[in-house]
Parts: structure tokens; C-alpha cells; sequence
């Protein structure tokens, strides 16, 4: 069974940064896509980033949303079978609570939330002064 937990969220100030964890277990994480997602109050769950399966024919290709380009950088570690998040220059529209995702049959990237099946339960970022 497929696990993934997130960690690294906090209370920062606008213009901070916060990078965030995605840890798998049960399954090696470089086989698969892994999206990153973010669900502020009141609001749909939205796909911000995500990037391809090292077996896939677009292998590294990595995505943002307008919203985080320029400002966040998904990035893996195989060896810890780590997916990070790095946001810099945090807005107050940043907060919400940031999830990772993955699927066993999905190696190609997406932010659509119905691409995915297993989920983290979701870490906390709240921005403001």
C-alpha cells in the first residue's frame, strides 16, 4: 500500500519560504508522477506542480501553475524517496494546506486531482504578518 506523508508547513511571513516533504513508502517514488496540491477554506483542491516518472517518455518533465512559477521548485531525492517542495517569496495567497499525491498507474506529470489516487494527509501553510 502506497503511503505518502508531508511535512515542513508552518506560519511564515509574506516574502518567507517554506520547503516542504513529501515522504513514500511502500512503493519507489521515482517510478511514478508526483503532483503537488493545495486546498485553501472555501476553495477546490488546485494542482500547483508536479513532475514525471524517470521511466517516462517525458522523464524530469516538471509543471507549475502561474500562480507558484517563478517562486516554487519541485524537486526529488531518490535516495531518501523524497519529493521537496521549495516556495520562496510566500504571498498571503499562498495559504492553504499542501498535499502530495501519486498514482500507481500515472508516470507522466499532471495537476489534475483526478490523475491521482493515494494522498498524504496534508500539511498546514499559513502566510501572514
Amino acid at each position: 500500500q502506497a503511503q505518502l506523508v508531508e511535512s515542513g508547513g508552518g506560519l511564515v511571513q509574506p516574502g518567507g519560504s517554506l520547503r516542504l516533504s513529501c515522504v513514500a513508502s511502500g512503493f519507489t517514488l521515482d517510478y511514478y508522477a508526483i503532483g503537488w496540491f493545495r486546498q485553501a477554506p472555501g476553495k477546490e483542491r488546485e494542482g500547483i506542480s508536479c513532475i514525471s516518472s524517470h521511466i517516462s517518455g517525458s522523464a524530469g518533465r516538471i509543471e507549475y501553475v502561474d500562480s507558484v512559477k517563478g517562486r516554487f521548485t519541485i524537486s526529488r531525492d531518490n535516495a531518501k524517496n523524497t519529493v521537496y517542495l521549495q516556495m520562496n517569496s510566500l504571498k498571503a495567497e499562498d495559504t492553504a494546506v499542501y498535499y502530495c499525491a501519486t498514482s500507481e498507474i500515472l508516470i507522466d506529470c499532471s495537476t489534475l486531482r483526478e490523475d491521482y489516487e493515494y494522498w498524504g494527509q496534508g500539511t498546514q501553510v499559513t502566510v501572514s504578518s
